[in-house]
């Protein structure tokens, strides 16, 4: 029988985890459910491998705690139990902010409000179905779909980032040969060229001056690290500058159809997770404006909102906004003719997540050729460009 790795919590909120034979995962989960443990995950064991998971990450650690959650609360155990149980399963910040958010829940807060002290881990999508969960008494059931969203976006942000990390170093590994060829070869050529009393082409001229320039500036680079950063903390800590940021993004070609994918994915998949708790729609997309966090999609929201409450359709709501792909619309409407609104947004948020995945893909293709043409042309002009001032300096001598 193959041998599987399973972690549990007791009904004390204590972790328990090892490793146990088992016929399949199933009746791995019975056996350790008749021994009064609640099973968090299992996994076919593998080597010598004394954990079952790993971590990348807050953001991961936020994603255990809340597959916790959802496997505790639905069984009947408390809040504070669960969440101290969730607590066992997380490091660090996670496992602080954790514990701060029991403490505050067990001096009576509401979750959604003990969760949103920790901005930092907790986006705002997690506290608003939190909190329309708790507005539902569903609160059990919300981190059952809190889990599946973290999941989902997840595993489209690890494969947004493999398509990214060639792009990425080729990038950086063009930049440091230009820089190198620019600020350590070119000089070794200066002297021999200048004293060589010939007349030099003017790309050579050229070539020469910028190399020049870029050493005496060079320093200023150093400075390229901290004012991203800056920037970085800026878009972050101020709604200017995300607003800035979200513009930005929407009006650079490619790029922009990228980030309208994956804003009608969030929305579709925003509105058919509430509506799947039974909220209404109006409540619903009140709940999705509190829990969307790009600040131009969130003033957008507000207006179909204002719309569907003044008795338009959901369908013509959307279409009116310029932030969304027609297909998000015409899907809607079906599901709202079809009285079936919650699984045609679920199948909207899937197709444009889908859509998302490949534009990102096809966009870290584009980018490979056109790093390498580029940095190509670069080292050619300066191969040329000293190729032709030695050949005329040659010429000369002859001459």
């Amino acid at each position: 029988m193959p041998t599987y790795a399973y972690e549990a919590v007791t009904t004390a909120g204590k972790k328990s985890k090892g490793r146990e034979e088992a016929s399949s995962t199933g009746a791995l989960t019975q056996s350790l459910e008749a021994r009064g443990l609640f099973v968090l995950n299992i996994a076919e064991a593998t080597g010598n491998a004394e954990t079952l998971k790993f971590r990348f990450g807050r953001k991961r650690e936020v994603l255990e705690a809340t597959r916790a959650l959802a496997t505790l609360l639905p069984v009947g155990m408390p809040l504070s139990q669960a969440l101290n149980a969730a607590t066992g399963v997380t490091t660090g910040d996670v496992k602080a902010a954790m514990q701060d958010v029991r403490t505050h829940v067990e001096r009576g807060e509401t979750l959604s409000t003990a969760l949103a002290r920790h901005p930092g881990l907790f986006p705002p999508i997690y506290i608003g179905l939190v909190r329309a969960g708790e507005r539902s008494g569903d609160v059990d059931t919300t981190f059952a779909r809190l889990a599946e969203q973290l999941e989902r976006e997840e595993s489209i942000r690890g494969k947004v980032l493999s398509a990214a990390i060639y792009p990425i170093l080729l990038a950086v590994a063009g930049t440091v040969a230009v820089s190198v060829l620019m600020l350590f070869v070119l000089p070794r050529f200066v002297g021999l060229l200048e004293g060589s009393g010939a007349k030099l082409p003017t790309s050579t001229t050229l070539l020469l001056n910028v190399s020049a320039f870029l050493r005496r500036v060079w320093p200023v680079f150093l400075l390229i690290p901290v004012a991203i950063a800056s920037f970085s903390a800026w878009v972050r800590a101020s709604d200017q500058g995300a607003r800035f940021w979200s513009r930005l993004l929407l009006a650079i070609p490619l790029v922009n159809t990228l980030r309208r994918y994956a804003l009608a994915a969030r929305l579709a998949r925003l509105l058919a997770v509430l509506l799947g708790g039974g909220a209404p729609l109006l409540v619903a997309l009140d709940d999705t404006i509190d829990s969307v966090d790009d600040p131009i999609a969130r003033d957008d929201v507000k207006q179909i909102r204002a719309r569907v409450r003044e008795g338009t359709s959901l369908r013509q709501a959307v279409a009116e906004s310029p932030l969304y792909p027609p297909l998000l619309p015409q899907l809607i409407g079906v599901g709202e003719d079809a009285g079936q609104l919650r699984a045609f947004l679920h199948k909207a948020a899937e197709i444009f997540e889908e859509r998302t995945e490949r534009a990102t893909q096809r966009l870290a293709t584009l980018a490979e050729p056109v790093m390498i043409v580029v940095f190509g042309l670069i080292v050619a002009f300066v191969a040329m460009s000293l190729l032709q001032a030695i050949y005329g300096i040659n010429a000369g001598s002859f001459a």
